[in-house]
């Protein structure tokens, strides 16, 4: 029983001697002044499980210098957070704020130091901070570098594909940095660039004015134009006024080529129908000259606008096809790019480019040269130089794109170039670009563009519609452009509102022809011939209708519409059966239904009101029991007044569908 007790008590001796050894070493390795901090970076490295002791000092200078950062005071941000990680060298987090500043602030190469130094020195180092490493090599122009780190360190899933998109990167970059463009990229200079960001330059179809985005203070963005010079260079900036500029954001403007529609984004429109004013949605203004004001902007409606974000339009040359950037459902991710055509009178429920163009990243600020074949864009989700870069394709079919090419460097640098403008002739670009700055503090460049990433080359035709025998200009005249051996139509153009005048852009070396047609006059139609590029002045005499004797055509019926209506009366309907009833049986009539409008509002938006309304009367016509391939409807806007549009009685007369037999 003594042994027993002996024995006992020699083990609890033991026992104490070696905890209180353990506490000793813990003690000698561990300060009583210490922190408890997860080692679980965030955003730039993979996650991590080891939790570590970090002194109150390191810890304490660690929270200073996320304050001031937040503060902007970003030198001292940095030099603070330094002096935590010298304190702590295996401080993860320390490492992981420090690298991604500098790397915010584009001082790569010090950003390089800091993560590799956390390789070195952090808690599964090399695996928890390769991305970011790689990242900070790319944007320091060391691809090479770079992509052993990628290859060494690439998940088994990489789900979202960045670290694939990383390697294209560093390929990428290998190759351009190889072969750069001899033509350097020049700063458009203070008469045009400022403190403040510059985007989304559009430079007009006869070079001599330059629009752009200003974002002035970070509080409000306005559309801003510079005029060129005798010297090759442009006077100072102007801020184009109100309309169509307002104290909420208006950007990212574009104009159609005959510049008289301006199409834009307008922002912080929020409202209860869903749809109108949906966050960002997209305008538009119309001038019948250059020398008028611009209309109050008018929202493009529920078929283009939705819920969620529209924005960054362009026109095609012709003014039929509208693309613009949307982050609506059915997209492939991110922002994308959809186009809508005009057709039938009504802009068609837009469709998605498709996944040759859009990814899972964001394509932005569409560009579509006058050639109407030449798309322009900016994405982050393709293959470049990293950040947001410029990239063109080509329109093989309606709705077919060849692979998109990225316009390479120095164009596109680790940077981020946004949005781009090409001149009428192909041979000058002009982007914005935050390269050399801060992220998104943009400034506008020019470049000359090399041939592989030219526009197809175009003649530009001008001229003015008249009355061959008035002489008066006829304003709204249907100009279709035809291929001369297919006879596919290609090109639907409209003479302006205001004078009468167009311009048609045709990508030269083929044979066309044009039609033009216009009511209360014979339609016009003749081989237009297009060999190299050049601009032509062109005019276009139309004969009247009573210059010959007419074809039986009788005038059945005239409905007039209320302001923006688009509904028929009970009288309506009934004057409708009563024009049509006698001509049921005839199967040798053919019906013409031509909607038209007052001269208010958008020549766009007229056109469609008035096919609306015609399509409208045509449906009843069908309903009676003429056969549908037997009536013709067409919405001609505000062409052909029969009343005077300053009045109101006179646009009273103006709204209307007038219905036509022919025998």
């Amino acid at each position: 029983m003594q042994l027993r007790y002996i024995l006992s008590t020699l083990l609890v001796l033991c026992a104490n001697f070696v905890f209180a050894q353990v506490d000793t070493i813990v003690q000698k390795k561990v300060p009583r002044a210490t922190t408890t901090v997860s080692q679980t970076p965030k955003g730039w490295v993979s996650d991590g499980d080891a939790v570590i002791h970090v002194s109150n000092a390191a810890a304490k200078k660690y929270t200073q210098a996320n304050d001031l950062y937040r503060k902007k005071q970003y030198q001292e941000a940095c030099a603070l957070m330094q002096q935590a990680i010298d304190a702590e060298p295996t401080y993860n987090e320390a490492h992981s704020a420090l690298g991604e500043w500098y790397f915010k602030l584009r001082e790569y190469d010090k950003a390089v130091a800091v993560f590799r130094a956390a390789s070195a020195n952090c808690h599964d180092g090399k695996k928890a901070f390769a991305k970011p490493l790689a990242k900070s090599l790319l944007y320091n122009h060391n691809p090479q570098e770079a992509l052993v780190v990628l290859n060494n360190y690439t998940p088994t899933q990489d789900k979202s594909g960045e670290w694939k998109l990383m390697k294209e990167q560093a390929n990428f970059m290998t190759l351009m940095l190889g072969r750069p463009w001899t033509d350097s990229v020049r700063n458009m200079g203070n008469r045009i660039n400022t403190a403040f960001p510059e985007l989304y330059p559009y430079i007009t179809a006869d070079t001599t004015t330059i629009h752009f985005t200003r974002r002035v203070k970070g509080e409000d963005e306005d559309f801003f134009y510079a005029k060129a010079d005798s010297c090759g260079g442009w006077f100072t900036a102007q801020n184009m006024g109100n309309p169509p500029n307002t104290p909420n954001h208006e950007y990212a403007q574009m104009f159609s080529v005959d510049g008289h529609y301006m199409f834009f984004t307008k922002c912080e429109n929020r409202s209860s129908n869903g749809w109108d004013k949906g966050g960002c949605d997209l305008f538009m203004s119309f001038r019948k000259s250059p020398a008028e004001e611009w209309s109050v902007p008018e929202n493009f409606g529920a078929t283009i606008n939705s819920p969620g974000y529209e924005g960054m339009a362009c026109i095609s040359a012709d003014n039929r096809e509208l693309y613009f950037v949307s982050d609506r459902e059915g997209g492939y991710g991110g922002k994308d790019i959809w186009v809508t055509r005009f057709e039938e009178g009504l802009w068609q429920a837009p469709r998605n480019l498709g996944p040759e163009i859009n990814t899972r990243w964001d394509e932005l600020s569409p560009y579509l040269h006058m050639d109407n074949r030449t798309l322009y864009f900016a994405s982050s989700g393709l293959p470049g130089m990293g950040g947001t870069d410029l990239f063109y394709c080509r329109k093989i079919t309606d709705t077919t794109w060849d692979k998109p090419k990225n316009l390479g460097y120095p164009i596109n640098t680790t940077g981020d170039e946004l949005s781009l403008t090409i001149t009428e002739n192909g041979k000058r670009a002009y982007f914005a670009s935050d390269r050399g700055k801060i992220e998104g503090d943009y400034d506008l460049y020019e470049v000359n563009v090399p041939k592989t990433a030219a526009p197809i080359a175009v003649d530009k035709i001008m001229g003015y519609v008249y009355d061959s025998f008035s002489k008066q200009r006829l304003n709204y005249t249907a100009l279709f452009i035809y291929d001369a051996k297919t006879e596919e139509e290609l090109y639907h153009f409209n003479s302006n509102r205001g004078d009468g005048s167009f311009m048609i852009t045709l990508p030269v070396g083929r044979d066309y022809v044009y039609s033009a047609n216009r009511p209360g006059h014979m339609e016009r139609k003749e081989l237009l011939q297009v060999a190299e590029h050049k601009a032509i002045d062109f005019n276009i005499a139309l004969l009247p209708d009573d210059y010959i004797m007419p074809i039986n055509d009788s005038a059945l019926l005239t409905i007039h519409f209320p302001s923006n209506s688009t509904t028929l009366t009970e009288d309506d309907i009934n004057a409708i059966y009563n024009a049509i009833n006698p001509w049921l049986m005839d199967a040798n009539v053919s019906i013409f239904v031509n909607g038209y409008t007052d001269s208010k509002g958008n020549p766009l938006l007229n056109e469609q009101l008035s096919f609306e309304r015609a399509r409208l009367v045509s449906g009843e016509i069908a309903r009676l029991g003429i056969n549908p391939e037997m009536i013709e409807v067409k919405g001609w806007g505000e062409a052909s007044p029969v009343g005077d549009n300053e009045t109101e009685e006179g646009q009273a007369q103006n709204r209307r569908v007038e219905v036509i037999l022919r025998r």
